[in-house]
């Protein structure tokens, strides 16, 4: 092996080791892990600890390719072998070898291919795979060496990484947690204090000051809604994480919200696919940001929640029967979370759709096809 070869190996550790952000370490180590190989084609993927595909990044495809193959990699064939042997694989030709798949429509053509398992403490973490080896007809004995000794540091990297991502996101839970915590027993019992001593000011006014009476009781609507709002922002502060299940997901978003807001939710769930990760968080997001709506906006009296799978299509629907809106004049008024759903949606091929209006309720309805 050169001494050229090893100083770009170096190199490339470094960079990586260097880096804090997941996503920009796996990206270091798939295009490193192209460039020494001399690789046109690398891919990487990693799996959290459910087995589900949690990142996948791939380096050498063209940008409007990607879309046209559909779904990501799925685990089969060649990549399966890889994560289940716990070894490196190499092969002159992909569709020689019986462990092969084959690859989807409008995929590249693929023949020579170079597979290593990143692994730590005999845990694999995902795989890391180059394909078609340019100005020779397969890898080297060599380039397994570097992919391998890459996957090695890979693996600490990645792990350094998801601790620092781990410890972020413990101190914002824990920051947000604290604050919904002063809300309730700081604001919202002051709150409640002001209320009462506006309820006795009530009761020992005169009978006949009307005027008085009428403008006392409008401050108690005012201190009701105001306990109203406080509490959906403390139901909002509170951390949901999506495990992976997107039923258990959908349940617990539902039990929480009938928990906080006294508001009974009629739930239908009829899915038999398996989705993927990204699949079904995407689902999970927009039935967490539609009902927060719900609860912010709708003063609705009962909710309806449907995720239905039918004809390679999955479709979620939240309904209210509360006060609803114009979208045409409303729009700009509820904030980031319809433009944060529409876009979800977009990003899997999908369609949202909204239809309300004033005193008839809301409808939130979003199609994402599972092919």
């Amino acid at each position: 092996m050169k001494d050229s070869t090893l100083q770009s190996l170096h190199q490339a550790t470094l960079l990586v080791a260097s880096e804090l952000d997941l996503d920009k370490v796996l990206l270091q180590i798939v295009e490193a892990a192209r460039s020494l190989a001399d690789a046109r084609y690398a891919a990487l993927g990693v799996s959290n600890k459910d087995g589900y595909l949690e990142s996948f990044i791939h380096s050498g495809m063209q940008t409007g390719l990607v879309p046209l193959i559909g779904h990501l990699p799925r685990g089969r064939g060649l990549l399966g072998a890889i994560i289940n042997e716990k070894r490196t694989i190499r092969i002159p030709k992909i569709s020689d070898d019986p462990r092969s798949y084959g690859l989807p429509e409008h995929h590249p053509p693929m023949e020579s291919f170079l597979g290593v398992p990143i692994m730590v403490a005999g845990e694999v973490l995902g795989n890391l795979y180059l394909t078609e080896k340019m100005e020779a007809e397969e890898f080297s004995d060599d380039d397994a060496l570097l992919i391998e000794m890459l996957a090695a540091n890979a693996a600490a990297a990645i792990q350094n990484a998801r601790l620092f991502q781990q410890v972020e996101q413990l101190a914002v839970l824990e920051e947000r947690t604290r604050i919904g915590m002063d809300l309730h027993d700081g604001v919202i019992q002051a709150v409640y204090g002001v209320g009462l001593s506006v309820e006795t000011a009530k009761m020992v006014l005169p009978d006949n000051a009307s005027e008085s009476d009428e403008l006392l009781g409008l401050a108690l609507g005012q201190l009701d809604d105001a306990i109203h709002d406080i509490r959906n922002y403390i139901m909002d502060l509170r951390p949901r994480r999506f495990g992976g299940n997107l039923q258990q997901g959908i349940e617990q978003l539902v039990r929480e919200f009938e928990a906080n807001m006294l508001v009974p939710i009629e739930l239908h769930y009829d899915v038999s696919a398996s989705l993927t990760a990204a699949f079904g968080r995407t689902i999970f997001l927009t039935a967490q940001e539609a009902l927060a709506n719900v609860a912010r906006h709708a003063k609705a009296s009962r909710v309806w929640v449907s995720v239905v799978e039918e004809d390679q299509t999955l479709t979620l629907i939240i309904r209210d029967d509360g006060v609803g809106f114009d979208p045409a004049t409303r729009h700009n008024r509820i904030g980031h979370g319809l433009v944060n759903m529409q876009q979800r949606a977009r990003e899997i091929a999908g369609r949202f759709e909204l239809k309300s209006q004033p005193d008839a309720g809301t409808t939130l309805v979003v199609t994402l096809p599972l092919t």
